[in-house]
């Protein structure tokens, strides 16, 4: 099955920073580039940790009655107050560690597991040697599983019918609103028909599956039981002791 992996949809030219990265200068990157956090890597391009916007609100005095800045703007003490933004911090002292990452070769659902479940905003992408690769944030993960349904419709028909199943295009109708995927028609075993419902609940982009497949063999059973009299079968002849 065709999967989106997170190379393809991670921004490669990455704002990054180092352990001596003053506050005064993580505020100007964060704000000029427009980037909510930022890994911090060491002289072989490895990741030590990740600062983000959030880490940097934390040092601004709160009864400095200063709101905190919008996206564009720069921290308060960043600049124009000498020798306070110096005094709270380097990136090695604000950075969050260790460092969630992804590999470059990871589905995109992997890494939107990993960011619902550790509740991030982004995550560095890393190659074999754990060096830095790119960046991936929440908004690239969800162009992916907003994908049109036609789109869908085609990657199911494609990934799961003919390339999962070996069936022709036309056995399975499938169908796609909002996301939500119908199966309808039939396939010659029950397991065939269970494989069809998981699998397609993995393509990028489901958000549901309705499934209305028919099958005409029960193949749950290992050994299917001998048929009896009772169901119009021939019993088996008797070996005779010539035999």
């Amino acid at each position: 099955m065709r999967h989106t992996k997170v190379g393809h949809v991670m921004a490669t030219d990455v704002v990054t920073a180092v352990r001596g990265t003053p506050y005064g200068e993580l505020s100007r990157l964060l704000c000029v580039h427009r980037v909510g956090g930022l890994p911090v890597i060491d002289d072989e391009d490895r990741v030590l940790g990740v600062v983000s916007r959030g880490d940097l609100a934390r040092r601004v005095p709160r009864a400095s009655g200063a709101a905190q800045p919008a996206p564009g703007q720069v921290f308060p003490g960043a600049v124009g107050l000498p020798g306070t933004a110096a005094t709270r911090g380097t990136a090695g002292e604000l950075m969050a560690t260790p460092p969630e990452t992804v590999r470059a070769q990871a589905r995109v659902v992997e890494a939107a597991r990993l960011m619902a479940r550790r509740r991030l905003g982004r995550l560095p992408v890393v190659d074999e040697e754990d060096r830095l690769v790119g960046i991936v944030t929440r908004r690239d993960l969800l162009r992916v599983f907003h994908r049109p349904d036609e789109e869908i419709r085609r990657a199911v028909t494609r990934d799961v019918v003919v390339d999962t199943l070996w069936l022709a295009p036309e056995s399975v109708r499938v169908t796609v609103r909002d996301g939500v995927v119908t199966l309808e028609g039939a396939t010659d075993r029950l397991s065939e028909k269970e494989i069809a419902v998981r699998v397609t609940a993995r393509v990028d982009g489901v958000v549901g599956v309705v499934d209305r497949l028919t099958y005409r063999l029960d193949d749950s059973r290992s050994e299917p039981p001998w048929p009896t009299a009772a169901e119009g079968s021939v019993p088996a002849p008797r070996q005779s002791a010539e035999d």
